[in-house]
């Protein structure tokens, strides 16, 4: 192994350095990802991988701790591959430096993608206009006093209060959400 190391130049030495030291810290970032302890920094000092709904609100990221290695990983690894292959040293730190920032945009790729499909579970009220409900508790006439309705959204059974500005609806009528008034109070009329 000696003479392995000897027979390289300093620069291949000091990727290989690099490329074995960013291998490791990326397999215990991995693990640590995994198991629910994330290590990221960025440079202001704040410890801990962002949450997904922090990457959707701050979706460039680019100097955290992760990224760092990721770039050192990419850009060393190819270092490694291409300077046995290429003769011209810039031509290796270019194509070098071009794979490790296609990892640092993979990563945060993936990160962008997974934040859109998180799904906080909140219904907005607004979701309701133009569905169908049925009538819970029997609503008076012309805006005069109020009820209750049950429908259905994002696939859960809800109660909502609710007024109608026409003929009073009994228990079991089917109505249709107009609109959503003031203290989350729907207007509804008969369904046909």
């Amino acid at each position: 192994m000696e003479t392995w190391w000897s027979s390289m130049d300093i620069t291949l030495q000091i990727a290989w350095v690099i490329a074995l030291t960013t291998s490791l810290i990326f397999v215990i970032q991995m693990i640590m990802t995994f198991i629910g302890m994330d290590a990221n920094a960025d440079f202001s000092g704040d410890m801990g991988e962002p949450s997904l709904s922090e990457v959707s609100s701050t979706p460039f990221q680019l100097f955290t701790f992760r990224n760092f290695i990721n770039f050192f990983l990419g850009f060393s690894w190819s270092y490694i591959v291409f300077s046995g292959m290429l003769e011209n040293q810039f031509w290796i730190i270019f194509i070098s430096v071009l794979v490790g920032l296609f990892v640092v945009a993979g990563v945060m790729f993936i990160f962008v993608a997974l934040s859109k499909m998180e799904e906080s579970g909140n219904i907005s009220i607004t979701q309701t206009i133009g569905l169908t409900a049925s009538v819970y508790i029997p609503i008076p006439a012309h805006k005069e006093g109020k009820g209750k309705v049950q429908l259905s959204v994002q696939n859960s059974v809800r109660e909502y209060d609710a007024m109608t500005d026409g003929e009073a609806l009994k228990t079991g009528n089917i109505v249709k959400v107009k609109e959503v008034l003031e203290g989350n109070l729907l207007l509804v009329e008969k369904y046909n």
